[in-house]
C-alpha cells in the first residue's frame, strides 16, 4: 500500500512515498534515498521490495525545490542531460539535511517501531553516507555514493553500522575516488564494504542498463540481512 508523508523543512515541505508491508504490527522503517532520477520506477520497485521484506519504505523527494514530484527514466538522452543538470546545481547540505528531516519523520510514522535504516543509491548513496556521518540512522547501506570521495573527512560522525556497496569498474567513481573511499573507512569496526569487480556504476539498480543479477543479488541479500538484523 502506497501513501505520501509530508516532510517539514526550515524554508518549506516536501513529499515522501510511503510503502507499506501488508503484515499487521509494528515494522521497522527503511528511508530509500533516489538517484538523479527522482523518485522514479526504479525507486518504487525497491521500496516495495522493502515492503515485501517486512519494512515501511520512505522515499524522500530530494528534487523538490526544482521539480517536485520528478520521475524519470534513465532510457533517454535527454532525461539524463535534464537529471545531470539537476544534479549539478545541487546542495548537497541541504539534501543531507532534507534526508535527516525525513529520518526523523520516519521514527514517529504510524506503524513504525522506532528504528529507522537509511540507504540509498548514486546521490542517494552520498546522501546516506552524509546522513550517517550527520546523524543518526540506526544502520545505513550506501550503494556507490558519486562524490563520497570528496566527504570521506567526515567519516569520524559516523557512530551507526554502515555498510557500503561499490562497483569496480565504476565510471563514475574511478579507481582513485575508490581507494580513498575504501582507505578513508578501513578498520572501523561499524564499517563494512563490499567491492563487486568488473561492475559499473548503478549495477544494482533492478531494469538498469548496467545491472548485473548475480552481484545485485549478493549485494541486496547482504542489505536485507543487515537491517533485519539491526532494525529488527
Amino acid at each position: 500500500m502506497a501513501e505520501s508523508l509530508t516532510i517539514q523543512t526550515d524554508d518549506g515541505s516536501f513529499q515522501a512515498l510511503v510503502v507499506r508491508p501488508d503484515t499487521s504490527g509494528p515494522a521497522p522503517v527503511v528511508v530509500v534515498v533516489q538517484e538523479i532520477f527522482g523518485v522514479n520506477a526504479g525507486i518504487r520497485l525497491i521500496a516495495a521490495e522493502y515492503a515485501v521484506q517486512g519494512f515501511i519504505a520512505v522515499c524522500p523527494d530530494l528534487f523538490w525545490r526544482t521539480e517536485p514530484g520528478l520521475s524519470m527514466s534513465e532510457n533517454s538522452e535527454e532525461n539524463w542531460k535534464k537529471a545531470l543538470d539537476i544534479y549539478g546545481a545541487y546542495d548537497f547540505d541541504q539534501g543531507a539535511a532534507d534526508v535527516l528531516k525525513t529520518v526523523e519523520a520516519a521514527r514517529t510514522i504510524a506503524g513504525g517501531n522506532g528504528k529507522v535504516g537509511l540507504t540509498g543509491y548514486c546521490l542517494g548513496g552520498l546522501m546516506t553516507f552524509l546522513g550517517a556521518a550527520r546523524g543518526a540512522p540506526d544502520a545505513a547501506v550506501a550503494y556507490y555514493g558519486g562524490g563520497t570521495e570528496r566527504y570521506v573527512g567526515e567519516a569520524d560522525g559516523v557512530k551507526a553500522p554502515l555498510l557500503m556497496h561499490l562497483a569496480g569498474d565504476d565510471e563514475f567513481i574511478g579507481p582513485e575516488a575508490r581507494a580513498t573511499i575504501v582507505e578513508a573507512l578501513a578498520g572501523r569496526p561499524n564499517v563494512e564494504v563490499h567491492v563487486y569487480p568488473g561492475r559499473s556504476h548503478a549495477f544494482a539498480r533492478p531494469g538498469g542498463n548496467h545491472y548485473d543479477k548475480a552481484d545485485a543479488e549478493t549485494a541486496n541479500g547482504r542489505t536485507l540481512a543487515f537491517f533485519k538484523e539491526k532494525l529488527g
